[in-house]
This record gives structure tokens, C-alpha cells and sequence, in this order.
């Protein structure tokens, strides 16, 4: 498509200016990773481990969309893969279509997200094209990477904390037109600064996770962590874990990493983490059947946390992982101390034994994504280079489904990277100085990444692992 190979060189252009990006005609369509509709069956029968993403993501020409009051055309460079990607391409728990349709009959402007199709992605990096009605804050031709909160405000639920609001929504999982794509729609304030020391694929990486983390662990919202807090982080090098490792040492904690391999373990060690549990390798099972745990693991495991604190227990369990974790995670948690739990990427039917909880004082805190003033925190520590992108391998648009299924069987560490219009990687780097003070923090994922599949390669290593929330 012309326009689109005129979008794409005008923001390569070192000197193009809001009123060049403002001139530029917008395409009538663009590329975009998407599910569809009338396929929403076709996992049906097959565990969910067997479920493949490769077969249900579609890369699609679609129109683009009507653009809206308060509302933004980004260009999108890079994206990347987050869990949620994962749930909608194997339409787990619900397929997404549900959201779609209760989200479109909210208003004649919100009818638009109920398609046939949708438009996946959460996280982007990339240049405005378009603004609408009522957007003064951003113009053409800013650089901008994207969280994914959609809220509409029109309530008062949601003016102390945005995500309180009866309509929030995660964009491009309950929204459509997401960022998997070469063209977003989102609403203005949804942008943020994009980092100038890093490149698109490297910027788009640390959206969702970055400030699922902030909340979930730093914010007053989520666990309120303090100097001196024990942080038991599960999955601490997976895509979400290893923003909450770097929180916790940024922070003055103490993380406590459990993780499912020597490598991972190795990936928390160049983080700076010292107190490290290979699950796998010291062969924990809390549940000795499907029905029923082991509160002798419990033990064990809380036993084996103290050996490596001191003598202490842990002031706050970052929990994702759900079924398979949480009576342990409740069990090992101080008196008086936390459980915050996002996700459950395990299952989603938590188990527990509720003396531990009620007996000890102990809190069990639901943290879901962040508020507008979070993810502005969060990206702006990332722009600072005291947390870094997370980053270890990134796929062209038109292998998207392998990488979600990379992030589904869990073959990679920290996130999966997706390059949209970018046409290589490496670009968009507009403060090399900054750049040069923290590369090595920059690339730590990239260096630690075990030989595998890489950007334009596509096939899956010979031995998939068996997740449990990327621990």
C-alpha cells in the first residue's frame, strides 16, 4: 500500500514535522493480526495445553477504523505478545467476541469494536497519525508507546482510580483494534512519552507488564512495597515476573525468585538477584493429585525461602500463576503480610487454607493492569533507565502466531517482541548517549536467550516446557 510505505517514511525521516504527518493520506486499510468469529470452536475437545495459536491467528487486511472524540490513529512499529494475546487466540476462558458485542452496545461510537473479527494487541510503539475531536495533548508525529487501559469516565466510580470505572476495559483484548497491527486505534490517554534511548520493539515490550507490576507490587493500590520487604515473585523472569524483580532491587526489597530452569535462574542473577529458587530442579509439587494439595510442600518450601532470607518470611507473594501456586503462596506469606494476585495462568479456581489466611492476619489483594498515573509512573522509570525492557526475541507481523504460541508453551524468557511497520530491528533510537549508559541492562535478555527460534525463523525448539504462569 502506498500510504502505508509513505508513513513509514516519513517517520525514518530525521526531519519530518507535525504538519508533514497531519498531510500524510491515511491508507483505507492495513495489516493486522486478528481471530475470528466463526472459529471460535474449533479448539473445542483439546486440552489446553494442545491448543495451538498458530492455527487460530490470522494476519488480515481490515478497513480503518472511524476515528473518534478523544481518540488516536497511531502508526504502530512494534508490539508485542502478553498472556492476554495468549487467552484470546485459544478463546479461553470465553472468546473475546463476548466482550466485543457488550462493549458495542454501549454507544453508536463504541458499536464499531463489534466485528466479525478482532484486532489483537496491547502494547505498542509508535508515531500519531491522527487525532480526534477534543485531543490537545498530543499531535502528529509524536513518538509514543501505548498501556492498555480503555476506561470511559462517565461515572464517578472512576475519578479516585480509573480502573474502578464501571466500563474499563483492556484494549485490544476487550477493546478492538489493538496493537498487533501496522494501524491502532486508542484513546488519547492512553499515550505515553516513548522512551527515546530505545529502539520500537525494545520500547513496546514494557507496556502491560511493566505497569501491571508498578501496581501490583509498588503502587498504594497493590502491596504498597517498602525498603526491607521480602518480595516472593513467581515467574520472575517471564514477561511479567521480571518487571516485578526489577521493582523489588529498584525498590530496596529483597526478591525471592522462583523460577523453572538453570537459565532462568541465571537470567535473575544478572538482574542483580541473589535469592533464587529453581522449582523445577528442587522438584516442588504442591498438589499431590488434581484434587488435592500438599501442605508438606507448603512447608518445605516455606522452610527453603527462610534459608535463603535469613531466617525471614516474606512480606508480600507477587502472585500470577493461580491454581497450581496459591495455597503455598498464602501458606509462606508473613503474619500480617500480602498476597497480590493478577492473572492465573494456571487455572483460575484458587485453593487455599483459609486458617493461614484468617489465623495470621494475612491480606489476599486483587491487582488488575493500572490506572493512567501508574502506567505514567511505571513508563517514566523506564525513560529514567532505573527498570529496562525486558526483551529476548522478536517476530515479524506475519509470525505472530508463533510467537504467542513461544509465550503459550512458555519458550522464552522475559517478552516476545513483534515488529510491525518497523522494517528491522535496532530502529528508532533517538538518544544514543542514554542508550549507551544502560545498553548492557538494555540487552540482558537478549544476550541470556538460549539458541532457538529468532525473527524470520519460526519453528519451535524440539522440547516445549510445561507452563505455569512463565515461573
Amino acid at each position: 500500500m502506498n500510504e502505508t510505505h509513505e508513513i513509514l517514511a516519513a517517520i525514518q525521516a530525521p526531519d519530518s514535522t507535525a504538519a508533514d504527518f497531519a498531510a500524510l493520506p491515511l491508507p483505507g486499510s492495513y495489516r493486522a493480526v486478528t481471530v475470528h468469529k466463526d472459529e471460535t470452536r474449533m479448539f473445542d475437545g483439546l486440552p489446553t495445553r494442545e491448543k495451538d495459536p498458530r492455527r487460530s491467528l490470522h494476519l488480515d487486511e481490515v478497513p480503518v477504523p472511524e476515528l473518534g472524540p478523544g481518540e488516536a490513529l497511531v502508526a504502530v512499529m512494534a508490539s508485542s505478545v502478553n498472556y492476554n494475546s495468549v487467552w484470546t487466540s485459544l478463546f479461553e476462558p470465553l472468546p473475546t467476541f463476548a466482550f466485543l458485542e457488550r462493549y458495542g452496545r454501549l454507544s453508536p461510537l463504541a458499536r464499531r469494536h463489534d466485528l466479525p473479527y478482532h484486532v489483537i494487541g496491547s502494547d505498542l510503539a509508535g508515531v500519531v497519525l491522527r487525532t480526534g475531536p477534543g485531543v490537545v495533548a498530543w499531535r502528529p508525529g509524536d513518538e509514543v508507546v501505548a498501556h492498555c487501559l480503555s476506561v470511559e469516565l462517565e461515572s464517578a466510580d472512576g475519578h479516585d482510580d480509573t480502573m474502578l470505572d464501571p466500563e474499563q476495559r483492556i484494549w485490544g483484548f476487550e477493546t478492538n483494534f489493538g496493537g498487533l497491527a501496522e494501524i491502532a486505534l486508542v484513546k488519547s490517554n492512553q499515550l505515553m512519552p516513548k522512551p527515546a534511548h530505545l529502539s520500537w520493539e525494545e520500547a513496546a515490550a514494557p507496556g502491560l507488564v511493566n505497569s501491571t507490576a508498578y501496581r501490583q507490587l509498588v503502587s498504594r493500590n497493590g502491596a504498597g512495597m517498602k525498603q526491607g520487604d521480602n518480595v516472593l515473585i513467581w515467574g520472575a523472569s517471564g514477561g511479567l515476573g521480571s518487571y516485578a524483580t526489577q521493582f523489588a532491587l529498584a525498590g530496596g526489597a529483597t526478591p525471592v525468585c522462583v523460577v523453572s530452569s538453570p537459565e532462568k535462574a541465571e537470567i535473575c542473577r544478572r538482574m542483580g538477584a541473589e535469592a533464587i529458587i529453581d522449582r523445577r530442579g528442587e522438584d516442588y509439587r504442591f498438589w499431590r493429585n488434581e484434587h488435592e494439595q500438599d501442605p508438606r510442600e507448603w512447608k518445605r518450601f516455606g522452610a527453603r525461602i527462610r534459608e535463603l532470607t535469613g531466617g525471614e518470611d516474606v512480606d508480600i507473594v507477587f502472585e500470577h500463576p493461580g491454581r497450581e501456586t496459591f495455597g503455598a503462596s498464602v501458606y509462606v506469606t508473613r503474619k500480617g503480610g500480602t498476597v497480590v494476585t493478577c492473572a492465573s495462568t494456571s487455572g483460575f479456581v484458587h485453593e487455599y487454607d483459609n486458617r493461614y489466611l484468617w489465623m495470621s492476619l494475612k491480606r489476599i489483594i486483587g491487582s488488575h493492569f493500572a490506572n493512567y498515573r501508574e502506567a505514567w509512573e511505571a513508563n517514566r522509570l523506564v525513560d529514567k533507565g532505573r527498570i529496562h525492557p525486558t526483551l529476548s526475541r522478536t517476530y515479524p507481523l506475519d509470525q505472530t502466531g508463533q510467537a504467542a504460541y513461544d509465550v503459550h508453551r512458555n519458550l522464552h524468557q522475559g517478552k516476545v517482541g513483534v515488529l510491525c511497520l518497523a522494517p528491522a530491528e535496532g530502529l528508532g533510537v533517538r538518544d544514543e548517549e542514554k542508550r549507551a549508559a544502560h545498553l548492557d541492562a538494555i540487552q540482558l535478555f537478549r544476550t541470556a536467550e538460549a539458541p532457538g527460534p529468532r525473527a524470520g525463523r519460526g519453528s519451535a525448539p524440539a522440547r516445549a516446557v510445561e507452563h505455569a504462569g512463565n515461573v
